[in-house]
């Protein structure tokens, strides 16, 4: 370890340390608007009353990370193995509890809170579960947390990881410190050789490519089927457009791609799911500031996503958690948010896996696979701005059934290849 690294971990430390009282009112602001964020204060801080030692740690620190790890998850137990969840949000541990409500009553699950960033709070909870390994979806890169594992002999592995363009031209400017700290890793299990390549250039060398597990997660059927039944209530002959995981920023590149969609003579039918909880009431409004004629699936739609009544609009504004794939199988065409505006766009594989052309923006550095192959392939459009956007929901018809099935195919499973990889990986490392 170099010295610059020793000094940013001391100040690393020295920051957290000062900074828990902030943490504390951020915790206790944030469960204002939802209360689990109030809840199993202990956990933390790296306590934990019933302890489950020799799982295997799996860090999901949000729902998309969650729904990425179902699969692998899932080939654990299989495999006889307990596994501990660790998560930082509210949605990412609500979402373990659903999904894995059999095996956390079975106690072969637990979904617990990631420690804070101190080397005392790992200390807890590694003496509550002494992971056999450790395996931090996507890129999650935390310096105590990689430093606590390594001290107390905890494998840590990143998995279904990809290192973004961006992310490493900014890296490039310090002084190598994420760097150091990525090298703290055990190793990589990562989404391509692209991936592959960048993680060794900055000299990570026990890295396996194991691809996206996102293609392997469940699909829920039951929710398609809904989803296809609300689209025949409320759309009728229309054709459907989706907007996926709009975020701030997004919405009047949207809003005017919409309005010259709906002036056309067939008037298609729209879905639109803002990316986040907070903004469904601001996103409604707007889409009614625009003229826009707008129903919300909190009052349209029942809790088995069935259509009440017989609404009349040209938006359903999806105002929900969870039932993306509902909303997905409404569509013909989806454009999915997030790449109208630097940050990056979001998850285009829940899309193909029901077979639905996608449609992003110019900023696909969060997603570069299966982005760039889903490109290659013509199953999935990058367009430079609002104009271009609306130019290819007029013209572009998608991807043939043939090409979606052949390029689903040739990127699924990602979860074999991961547990097979694993143990390799562990063993390089000892």
């Amino acid at each position: 370890m170099t010295w610059r690294l020793r000094a940013f971990l001391w100040l690393w430390s020295a920051c957290w340390h000062l900074g828990l009282p902030a943490i504390l009112f951020y915790l206790r602001r944030r469960a204002r608007a939802d209360p689990d964020y109030g809840m199993h204060l202990a956990e933390r801080f790296g306590r934990h009353a019933d302890p489950m030692r020799g799982a295997v740690w799996v860090h999901a620190v949000s729902l998309g990370e969650v729904r990425s790890a179902v699969p692998l998850v899932r080939a654990l137990l299989d495999r006889g193995e307990r596994v501990v969840l660790t998560h930082f949000t509210p949605a990412g541990r609500r979402e373990a509890h659903r999904t894995f409500a059999p095996e956390i009553a079975a106690g072969t699950v637990r979904a617990v809170w990631v420690p804070v960033e101190t080397s005392w709070a790992y200390a807890g909870f590694f003496r509550a579960f002494a992971p056999k390994y450790g395996l931090v979806m996507e890129i999650e890169v935390w310096p105590r947390m990689v430093f606590a594992a390594r001290g107390a002999g905890v494998p840590l592995l990143m998995c279904n990881a990809q290192y973004p363009s961006r992310s490493m031209a900014r890296d490039a400017r310090g002084w190598g410190i994420r760097h150091g700290v990525m090298r703290g890793f055990a190793g990589a299990l990562v989404k391509s050789e692209l991936q592959a390549d960048r993680f060794a250039s900055i000299g990570m060398t026990n890295i396996a490519v194991t691809g996206e597990l996102r293609f392997d997660q469940p699909v829920p059927d039951a929710l398609v089927a809904a989803g296809r039944a609300a689209r025949s209530a409320l759309a009728g002959d229309r054709a459907t457009v989706a907007f996926a995981s709009v975020v701030e920023g997004e919405d009047e590149t949207c809003i005017a791609a919409i309005r010259t969609l709906l002036s056309r003579p067939d008037r298609p039918f729209v879905v639109y799911v803002p990316r986040r909880p907070e903004r469904f009431d601001a996103t409604a409004d707007r889409l009614r500031a625009a003229g826009l004629r707008v129903i919300r699936r909190s009052g349209a739609l029942d809790d088995a996503f069935a259509v009440r009544g017989a609404p009349e609009a040209d938006i359903l504004l999806g105002d929900s958690l969870g039932e993306m794939y509902g909303y997905l199988a409404m569509a013909d065409r989806v454009v999915v948010g997030g790449g109208f505006v630097p940050a990056g766009a979001h998850n285009i594989v829940e899309p193909l896996a029901l077979r639905r052309p996608v449609i992003v923006g110019p900023h696909i550095h969060t997603i570069e696979y299966p982005a760039t192959e889903a490109i290659a392939a013509g199953v999935c459009l990058s367009v430079p701005d609002g104009d271009a956007l609306i130019r290819t929901l007029a013209d572009w018809p998608g991807a043939g059934a043939d090409r979606m099935d052949a390029f689903w195919t040739a990127h699924s499973g990602a979860t074999a290849r991961t547990v097979a990889a694993i143990p390799r990986l562990l063993a390089a490392a000892r």
